[in-house]
């Protein structure tokens, strides 16, 4: 069987808003095979399938979407986990 996971994270280390970082990263067969990050601002690659999808999501409507998730995610529970 195949293994397939997406584990999405917020960090943050005091109640500043500020530092933040949201983290989404997508899973194959227990290998981390793309990841996007918001202090990086795109999707990076670590297979070589991985850096293919990479390419694509960052030229697509994904990039768009996962830039926003840090405003719509992480800043509106942060204030819930303090």
């Amino acid at each position: 069987g195949y293994f397939e996971q997406v584990v999405r994270q917020c960090r943050f280390s005091s109640k500043d808003l500020q530092g933040i970082e949201f983290i989404d990263s997508y899973v194959f067969n227990q290998a981390e095979h793309v990841r996007f990050n918001s202090t990086v601002g795109k999707f990076v690659g670590y297979t070589e399938h991985g850096v293919k999808n990479a390419e694509a999501f960052n030229k697509g409507p994904e990039l768009a979407r996962e830039l926003g998730e840090l405003e719509r995610y992480c800043k509106q529970h942060a204030p819930i986990y303090y």
